[in-house]
Parts: structure tokens; C-alpha cells; sequence
């Protein structure tokens, strides 16, 4: 049996990066570099390098200064070097969805416990630019008519990983916990979706209630421990 590592990198590697987009939209693909793939290979193979179930937590799509430069949903470079162990050359910014989602990760004890159950991913596999800012699937009817077919794709492949099916979360109350829930009565993937607030919602407009929603985090994520 392949393990969960394996399992991942395999999906990364077999992304296409031949989207048709709307003119303007541009596609955020950073597995084709050799160092970001490098940074991946080390972060799956630590913390996933068995076959254990996980839930699945659904991001939106991969961000510049995430995903876009560590490879890896939610973890910015700064985290990936002084949290998760992992040395890096990448441009030590840092994300806010990052800084909450390790803050969350910290209540588990530890980044081994906490992806030992958990597993983060985004609906959408691939992320967008457009006038040099991220851009959700979302934000137009266009974009999310042009890539509707492959986030089903895309989840539909995820799920043959051992990832379990009762329950699912959504990383945002609104629009992706929207297309999620809606989808998932379209095909019936999960027994039960589960919103949880934003991390960048949180740390942009909300910081000062941030431990509330730490707290509210850790009761909803708490119950696949």
C-alpha cells in the first residue's frame, strides 16, 4: 500500500498546468519549480510517511506567499523553517493565514499529532493572479464555470487517498463553504460539511477576538481526535 505521502506527491506531480482562464487571470503553479518540489517532498515525507485515515480541511486555492512558495497549503516559509524543522532559501515572508493555522496547530501539542489526523488541502488545487493579487475561484462566474470540472477532479482523486468520510471542513463560512456544500450534495462525498471562520478573516478583521476563534477551532477539529 502507497502511503499518504506518496499519495500526495503523486497528485501534486500529475497537476496540469494547462488551464483555459478568463483573459486577466492568471495561474498560480509552483510545483514545476525544483526547490519548492524539494520543500514538499521533505514536509509530506515527515509528517504523512504512513497510512493512517485523515480528514480532510478545505482551503480555498493556493496563495502567493503559502502554498505559492513553500508548496504547501497554509504554511508559509517562515513557518515551514522554525515550526515544522524544515530548512529553506525561500524569502522568509510570512502569511496571516499561516500565522493563525500554526497557532491552531500549537493547541494539538504538535505538528506530528495534528497532521497525524488532519489533512489541509484547498477545493481548488491551483491558485490565481490577477492584477498581482491572489484571486479566489470564486470571485467570478467565469473563472468558476472555467475550473468547476477540475476541482471535482481534483477532490474526487483526493478522496481515493485514505481519507475519511464523515465529515469534512471547510476553511471559510461563506463562499467556499458554499461551493463545497453544494457539491457535496451533488455527489454525496461526505456525511456531514463543517464551516470554520477564515484564517485571514480572523487576522484581518477580527484579531482581537482571535483566541475565540482558536478555541472554536479546536472544538470542531478536536472531534476527529
Amino acid at each position: 500500500m502507497q502511503t499518504f505521502a506518496h499519495q500526495v506527491l503523486d497528485f501534486y506531480k500529475n497537476l496540469s498546468p494547462k488551464w483555459k482562464l478568463p483573459k486577466s487571470v492568471d495561474l498560480l503553479y509552483p510545483y514545476s519549480e525544483q526547490a519548492v518540489w524539494n520543500l514538499m517532498v521533505q514536509f509530506y515525507n515527515k509528517y504523512y510517511d504512513d497510512s493512517f485515515p485523515r480528514t480532510i480541511v478545505f482551503g480555498i486555492n493556493p496563495g502567493r506567499l503559502g502554498a505559492g512558495m513553500t508548496g504547501v497549503p497554509f504554511t508559509d516559509p517562515v513557518r515551514l523553517e522554525s515550526v515544522c524543522k524544515i530548512k529553506n532559501e525561500v524569502q522568509k515572508r510570512q502569511e496571516l493565514s499561516s500565522v493563525f493555522i500554526y497557532e491552531m496547530i500549537d493547541q494539538f501539542n504538535s505538528p506530528e499529532n495534528f497532521y497525524s489526523k488532519i489533512y489541509i488541502s484547498s477545493i481548488c488545487p491551483l491558485g490565481f493572479i490577477k492584477d498581482g493579487k491572489n484571486y479566489n475561484y470564486y470571485d467570478s462566474k467565469e473563472l468558476y464555470q472555467a475550473v468547476e470540472k477540475k476541482i471535482v477532479n481534483s477532490i474526487k482523486k483526493q478522496l481515493t487517498f485514505n481519507c475519511k468520510r464523515d465529515k469534512a471542513f471547510s476553511l471559510g463560512q461563506g463562499k467556499n463553504f458554499k461551493v463545497l456544500k453544494d457539491l457535496n450534495k451533488r455527489y454525496k462525498w461526505f456525511e456531514e460539511v463543517i464551516p470554520l471562520p477564515h484564517p485571514r478573516w480572523v487576522m484581518q478583521y477580527k484579531l482581537k477576538s482571535k483566541e475565540k476563534y482558536l478555541n472554536e477551532y479546536v472544538e470542531k477539529l478536536g472531534t476527529v481526535f
